[in-house]
């Protein structure tokens, strides 16, 4: 009878296991990110994914098949990928560790239906051959291109950062920027199974698979190029010092530990800085809250920091609004010496806030059934009014703080371009996970796509001189006290992404249907 029963099951857990076939494509897609970088993974996931989706195709109801396929990839992917958002649940624990299992599952779930529709969409017109990868990449990357923007947006983890784990393998995104670069890992992902149906042989898998080999040796052999090239370096460049004080964000918020932590960032900032040019010391994300009113804090800045050393500090600003309201701003603050003393002269504020970690979306609906946000005030932090270019004696700059550094396009005002970028941020909530290091490719990305170079200050995860190329001139390591003192790189020339933007990524999307077209012979 046991027998009997065990070859019973054993039919039902091979049909299950096939069933669930998308969803650990999708959880290996994910390990072709940071830390892993294991990027055949990404071919073999994609692959997969299109020869599953041959075969809903030919079914009598493919959409529905199409569309649970592509959810189950897409859970997959992002449940690996972003498993780590719940980890700052766990920081008060005692008021927010009940919601991690459902910000665990429930954003990757969410974030799994634009997969879904991707493959829903693409499926209604599918084709043979190679028309269907061109449809397929056109179709997913549209679907991530409204997923950067949808809600606020969320740009984390497309697949172009894939290539972000080195300077010389995303410097394409300088000509067509992350989502174009998406596009082309996609065609390259998926080209393995392009001439594979079920009456070929090994032989199909291996030209497709050729072509994504030489695919991806072009985008580092151009790469490779453009970083050789010759440039033109800044002349009397002013000292950036980016201070990581490495702070465990349960002690960061404890009251108790306030006066700690702001000697903690005081001891990294001070000692062995010039004083015959302009000295930028950066501290990072919610520094020093309130530094603005804390006179006697800025008195110790002055006595530690020399007159020509300029603070760029994160921090929190309130101020009241026109009826009188108390509001609360994450912003960083631009403190030089004054004839009055060290003063803070000018503040940015964060414009692009993080649902539920900095206000809550429907706020009173929400709250009714439970839900608040991390941040310490009752109504969360307000909005800036979006980004900027600031001077503070020296090259132009626009701030960006943490979450504001994902998204492409938006890094500074379309008709104003600074010399560098200033990005501050506390990676502290996430743990020593994939997280932080996601979010260092992203801080890469974007220097690449501008042309400009970037001094990013972390709590902690991670700290980083970053140049106009993406080439990481210094970094901290994740969980370290650290200072990282060096010039501040030169500014590249605009790139053609900063001259013509996403129109760059239209194209190459209307390009892909337009063949897709051509090639019309259906499946």
């Amino acid at each position: 009878m046991a027998a009997m029963l065990e070859i019973g099951e054993r039919p039902r857990l091979r049909k299950a296991l096939r069933a669930l076939a998308p969803f650990f494509f999708g959880a290996s897609a994910a390990l072709a990110l940071a830390p892993f970088y294991l990027l055949p993974l990404f071919a073999v996931a994609f692959s997969a994914l299109i020869l599953r989706l041959d075969r809903r195709a030919k079914e009598a109801r493919p959409v529905r098949g199409a569309f649970v396929d592509g959810w189950l990839f897409g859970f997959g992917y992002f449940l690996v990928g972003v498993y780590w958002m719940a980890f700052s649940f766990f920081v008060q624990a005692e008021t927010f560790a009940w919601m991690a299992p459902f910000a665990m599952l429930g954003m990757p779930a969410f974030l799994a239906f634009f997969y879904a529709g991707a493959c829903a969409v693409s499926v209604l017109m599918w084709r043979r051959g190679w028309a269907r990868i061109f449809l397929f990449a056109a179709i997913l990357c549209a679907f991530e291109y409204a997923r950067g923007h949808i809600l606020t947006g969320l740009p984390w983890n497309l697949p172009g950062q894939v290539l972000a784990g080195s300077a010389v393998g995303a410097q394409g995104a300088a000509y067509v920027g992350v989502y174009g670069l998406s596009v082309i890992v996609v065609l390259l992902a998926a080209a393995p199974a392009a001439r594979v149906t079920e009456a070929t042989n090994w032989r199909s898998f291996a030209h497709g698979a050729l072509v994504s080999v030489i695919g991806i040796a072009v985008l580092f052999a151009l790469g490779a190029v453009r970083l050789s090239l010759p440039e033109v370096e800044r002349e009397n460049p002013p000292l950036l010092r980016i201070v990581q004080p490495n702070i465990p964000q349960r002690e960061k918020i404890d009251p108790a530990l306030r006066v700690r932590n702001f000697h903690r960032l005081l001891d990294l900032s001070k000692g062995g800085l010039p004083t015959d040019r302009i000295v930028y010391v950066i501290w990072p994300e919610n520094a020093m809250p309130i530094l603005n009113e804390e006179l006697g804090a800025l008195s110790q800045i002055e006595e530690a920091l020399p007159p020509n050393a300029v603070l760029l500090a994160g921090g929190v600003r309130r101020a009241r609004d026109t009826l009188g309201d108390m509001r609360y701003y994450n912003s960083i603050f631009v403190a030089p010496q004054t004839p009055e003393g060290r003063r803070v002269i000018d503040a940015y504020d964060k414009h692009h806030l993080v649902p539920f970690g900095e206000y809550l979306p429907l706020q009173g609906l929400l709250r009714a059934v439970g839900l608040a946000q991390l941040a310490p005030y009752d109504d969360g932090f307000s909005a800036g009014p979006g980004p900027r270019v600031m001077t503070a004696g020296g090259p132009s700059f626009s701030p960006l703080i943490c979450y504001e550094a994902i998204f492409p396009g938006a890094i500074h005002p379309q008709d104003q371009r600074p010399e560098w970028l200033l990005a501050v941020t506390n990676d502290a909530w996430f743990g020593d996970t994939s997280g932080p290091r996601q979010h260092l490719d992203q801080a890469r990305l974007r220097s690449i796509e501008t042309g400009l170079p970037m001094a990013r200050s972390a709590n902690t995860g991670v700290s980083a001189l970053i140049d106009a190329k993406g080439r990481m001139r210094a970094r901290a390591k994740l969980y370290t006290r650290a200072r990282i003192d060096g010039p501040l790189p030169a500014t590249a020339a605009p790139t053609l992404y900063t001259r013509l933007g996403d129109n760059v990524y239209l194209a190459m999307t209307l390009l892909l249907l337009g063949l897709a077209t051509l090639l019309r012979r259906k499946i």
